[in-house]
């Protein structure tokens, strides 16, 4: 049993440190710790089922120690810094004021292809909008436009916010011809308000796929399919 533990943490610390040398586009969004004991519990987690004459001990340990394993280094990482850059590493910046840091490419193993394709993902189709790009510690690239590039928003234009500083945005109150309580609690309306809105848009609750309110009451209402075609005949006639 103990050599089993061993063997157990022994093969998670190797993993680990193969999986920081394979550089960070090969973790996902997941940090190398948590990527490893998922990994490994899922493998472990296949022994006794595939194999009869493996003991379900033997499966269950080293599961059960991966799982504890994994939340003492986690508390051990909150409270140490330097744990913490061992363990998961510390974002890269790729892009530094509109050029590309070709060192710290090669560090990362990313390609011009590698860059270009998580630029496109994130909406940036001209390497010259770019200002900032950082490589996370889960892998993702986040990206800050060069002052120049950023999207106009209201307070730039000084125009008066509806809403508050929160601005508006929309709430389910009906999903799939039902509705839905939290919602209508956060907008301020009853059931009954919102079946009439319901009605106002030709239909009736329970044929809504879906029906969003907003703070200020603005409905968007989206039939289910075969009632619209219905309610537009109904209106012609």
């Amino acid at each position: 049993m103990l050599v089993t533990l061993l063997r157990t943490i022994l093969i998670y610390v190797v993993v680990v440190c193969g999986l920081r040398l394979m550089g960070k586009r090969q973790l996902g969004e997941l940090q190398p710790s948590e990527l490893v004991v998922t990994i490994l519990v899922s493998d472990i987690a296949t022994l006794p089922i595939q194999d009869p004459g493996f003991s379900l001990a033997g499966g269950a340990v080293p599961i059960l120690t991966l799982v504890c394993f994994e939340v003492l280094l986690s508390a051990a990482t909150l409270k140490s810094r330097r744990l913490r850059r061992l363990v998961s590493g510390t974002p890269r910046i790729v892009i530094r004021d509109g050029v590309i840091d070709q060192r710290e490419m090669k560090n990362l193993r990313y390609s011009v292809d590698d860059l270009m394709e998580l630029l496109r993902g994130g909406g940036y189709f001209d390497l010259q909008e770019v200002g900032y790009a950082i490589v996370e510690t889960t892998g993702k690239l986040n990206v800050c436009p060069k002052a120049a590039c950023h999207p106009v928003t209201p307070q730039d234009m000084k125009l008066p916010l509806s809403g508050g500083d929160m601005g508006e945005f929309p709430i389910l109150i009906i999903s799939d011809g039902r509705m839905v309580k939290k919602g209508l609690e956060f907008c301020g309306i009853t059931e009954e308000w919102a079946a009439e809105q319901a009605r106002a848009h030709g239909f009736l609750p329970e044929q809504l796929f879906l029906m969003t309110c907003t703070q200020d009451k603005q409905i968007y209402a989206v039939p289910k399919d075969g009632f619209k075609e219905s309610a537009v005949k109904e209106e012609n006639a």
